[in-house]
């Protein structure tokens, strides 16, 4: 096992216990406001307490407009949440543990019901996941509420304690919608060339910068899309990460994928079928009568992808070498061993998971006392299915 692993480590000026982090995870514990709940405290203390590097906690809706389809989504787009995360983060810091707020607009990956009004989106290109309603596209006074907003919430974000902030530009939510040519078709400067697509998120980087000066400010990025013909490549994410860079961007996250890719994001051995009977809008919409037989038909419909683990290493590895900030990797990320050969190999500097928390808020101190080797998560994919209704929790592959 690698020593370095767990050294104490820093991202610009956050002090971190060693390399292995908590990636954002919805976890539907807020209150209707999008407040965090004692439930959410309790969770993320017990984290702490297992002694992980530190915690990147999201995502948080920087607008009612851009709020998540999935039950009880983070909300920081008022000034009266500041005081619920304040508590909550310095419960959190009497750990030592560091604190990140991930933030997010879904633009077009979310649902008039969940938000009162349309999807909006860099252009109307209806998102074949949803399949329920052409976003609006959105006009350049639209651009800039955005960005303001997403100012506003990093603002917010460093007065409530945090340590710093994420921009959420992965897995197809608004800013990697106009970083992707496959969903981002504008014609005037917010599209086309990839310094257009990138505009957006340069914007929030100089006006944050005007506001709140050195906050650390993290991107969560895609290092491919998928198997969309336009959608983003390798290639692209490392001119990206450079551009990321040349901004002052603290660090950033490596991930892939969209909600139309399916199980591109978070890779299952199995279709959690029953699961997806149980919660998912896209089937309760299906007469009761014929769920199962739409349940079965998922089997063959929604596509498995592969490989199951470490899949976003040799993105991070490419971006890694193409810039000096800190990289982090996120993706089927499960055993001490993996962990250790990334940081050893210098394919990234960090690794943050997902999973493998939910099933043991713990895992990080077993890690390190050698009494685990790899987590006991089994890829079901029940927990993320199951969050559009109810909190968070680990099923095993059983409801």
């Amino acid at each position: 096992m690698s020593d370095s692993v767990f050294s104490e480590c820093t991202i610009s000026t956050i002090q971190l216990k060693n390399r292995i982090l908590c990636s954002a995870t919805h976890l539907a514990m807020a209150d209707e406001g999008g407040r965090p709940t004692e439930m959410m405290k309790k969770y993320y203390l017990h984290m702490a307490h297992g002694e992980v590097g530190g915690i990147i906690i999201g995502s948080a809706g920087i607008q009612q407009s851009g709020k998540s389809f999935l039950h009880r989504m983070l909300m920081i787009d008022n000034d009266q949440c500041i005081d619920h995360y304040r508590d909550m983060v310095a419960a959190i810091h009497e750990t030592s543990t560091p604190v990140i707020l991930q933030i997010a607009h879904c633009g077009r990956q979310t649902r008039s019901k969940t938000t009162g009004c349309r999807p909006e989106a860099p252009s109307a290109i209806k998102d074949k996941f949803f399949n329920e309603e052409m976003p609006e596209e959105l006009s350049e006074h639209g651009i800039y509420r955005i960005i303001d907003n997403f100012v506003d919430a990093v603002e917010r974000a460093k007065k409530a304690g945090f340590d710093g902030v994420q921009l959420h530009a992965a897995h197809g939510y608004l800013l990697a919608q106009f970083l992707s040519a496959h969903m981002n078709r504008r014609k005037d400067r917010w599209g086309g060339s990839l310094e257009n697509r990138f505009r957006i998120i340069e914007e929030i980087f100089t006006r944050t910068k005007e506001r709140v000066g050195s906050f650390p400010l993290l991107v969560k990025l895609n290092g491919h899309e998928g198997k969309k013909k336009r959608g983003m490549t390798a290639p692209e994410a490392v001119e990206i990460a450079k551009m990321l860079e040349n901004k002052g961007c603290a660090a950033i996250e490596v991930s892939c994928g969209i909600y139309e890719d399916g199980m591109y994001v978070v890779r299952g051995n199995t279709i959690p079928v029953e699961a997806l009977k149980s919660f998912s809008f896209k089937l309760k919409r299906v007469s009761p009568f014929l769920r199962p037989v739409a349940g079965q038909l998922a089997r063959f419909l929604v596509k498995k992808s592969s490989p199951l683990t470490i899949y976003n290493v040799p993105d991070s590895e490419l971006i890694k070498k193409a810039v000096s900030i800190p990289v982090i990797v996120v993706g089927g990320i499960k055993s001490i061993d993996d962990i250790t050969d990334v940081i050893a190999g210098e394919k990234a500097d960090f690794v943050s998971m997902c999973r493998p928390f939910v099933n043991d808020q713990l895992i990080v101190k077993k890690f390190k006392e050698q009494c685990l080797k790899e987590s006991k998560c089994i890829y079901c994919n029940y927990c993320l299915i199951a969050i559009e209704e109810q909190p968070l929790k680990c099923y095993y592959g059983k409801l």
